[in-house]
């Protein structure tokens, strides 16, 4: 299963860029307007780059030239890389994102979970039905709603809201899943994962203002972790919340509690064409900042 490599998860994307497949690596980025500017630039599709060989990225970066002004992109987690590799592909910025945390799925469940995340699963099991659904398209308008909740909730904007239109063309990709935690027959929290090789990636979870109240999460993680034991090596829940964290959010907080391992994703950059990219930071009159691209600053705040 080819999950966030699949390129109609690159296509998905299209409402903010056009997709451009890096055909040595096998992995796709988004073209992108640069506003207030005839040029483009290029980030990789959200929430993570996947490629098939990471040992050809070097040449496809260097076979974009310098049509487009910079390239920038968050590594996964369970990317054949190292650091000084990054560095070859990435000349100005190579930094420490996050820490995704990830459940190696060959442990015994006991070895996964103590004592705390047992008892609330087995409470919120009480009031919820975990249903497996392989087909996440045919609940599209449910889950629909419940994202919708997710985002008032959060204010989420940006590409991080997707689309109808969005979650429909990745619902068709070949090991989508969606697990759905259905009390008196009313889908109250759902989790969409994506089956890629030896990993299973939680994309994004959802919940009622019911399914918060009744720990819906616990039940969703304890159930996907039996459902997915004997499919895929790892079980990837991903970060935790915001574009920056030190880990003692509560999401992460969260998070931490199932994991048993965590990896590193990184945040890297390059200027492609360092003429044009001055022009534009010079044009907007932008104070020194440590965000790349410079002139995209805040951009996913």
């Amino acid at each position: 299963m080819l999950g966030y490599r699949h390129p109609d998860y690159a296509a998905s994307l299209g409402e903010f860029g056009t997709p451009r497949e890096l055909p040595r690596c096998g992995g796709w980025i988004l073209e992108r307007q640069i506003p207030g500017s005839p040029y483009r630039d290029a980030m990789g599709c959200y929430p993570l780059f996947c490629c098939q060989d990471w040992s050809q990225l070097h040449a496809d970066i260097e076979d974009l030239g310098d049509d487009l002004v910079s390239l920038s992109l968050v590594t996964d987690p369970f990317g054949a890389y190292d650091v000084a590799y990054l560095q070859q592909c990435f000349k100005d910025v190579v930094i420490p994102f996050k820490e995704h945390y990830v459940i190696d799925l060959h442990r015994p469940m006991d070895e996964i979970t103590g004592k705390r995340r047992r008892k609330h699963a087995r409470r919120a099991l009480r009031e919820v039905q975990v249903e497996v659904g392989q087909a996440p398209v045919a609940y599209l308008d449910e889950w629909t709603a419940l994202y919708g909740n997710l985002i008032r909730k959060h204010e989420i904007r940006g590409i991080r809201t997707f689309s109808k239109a969005a979650f429909a063309t990745q619902f068709g990709i070949p090991g989508a899943v969606m697990l759905r935690a259905v009390r008196d027959g009313i889908v109250v929290g759902a989790q969409v994962y994506f089956v890629q090789d030896d990993v299973v990636h939680c994309h994004l979870g959802a919940s009622s203002e019911d399914g918060y109240a009744v720990g819906v999460t616990y039940a969703l993680d304890w159930v996907s972790i039996e459902t997915f034991a004997d499919k895929a090596r790892w079980l990837n829940l991903g970060g935790g919340a915001g574009t920056e964290t030190d880990g003692t959010d509560g999401l992460s907080e969260y998070k931490r509690g199932w994991a048993t391992d965590t990896r590193t994703v990184y945040f890297c950059g390059r200027i492609l064409n360092p003429q044009r990219y001055a022009e534009i930071v010079q044009a907007k009159g932008l104070a020194p900042t440590s965000y790349f691209p410079a002139y995209r600053a805040g951009e996913f705040g």
